[in-house]
């Protein structure tokens, strides 16, 4: 009984610390996104510009590698980031947006 308790206990510690871990990525990767210009030209929850699509979904539609190859690769109108971003910076903005999961 007490090695189960033990267990279960050690599984609540991990699992809130990486929910509190996960959090603090989710909360850089807005800062990122603020800071690399994205919001000059993407919205998100109305917030932000409207030259390209909004991405208040785009957690939905579009898996990490989805959302790195964008942000890394850039398109026709959207600028690579790959160079300009270093990997922990990637990393929490795909966290963040990867969490904005609005119905659209």
């Amino acid at each position: 009984m007490k090695f189960g308790l033990s267990v279960l206990v050690i599984l609540i510690v991990c699992s809130s610390t990486v929910f509190a871990s996960s959090r603090s990525q989710r909360a850089h990767g807005a800062s990122v996104f603020d800071a690399s210009g994205c919001s000059h030209c993407h919205s998100i929850r109305n917030a932000g510009g409207h030259k390209a699509p909004d991405l208040s979904g785009v957690g939905r539609r579009l898996n990490k590698d989805q959302i790195r190859h964008q942000i890394v690769e850039g398109s026709n109108r959207m600028p690579p980031f790959g160079d300009t971003l270093q990997e922990t910076e990637l990393a929490d903005l795909i966290s963040y947006l990867r969490s904005c999961r609005d119905k659209q």
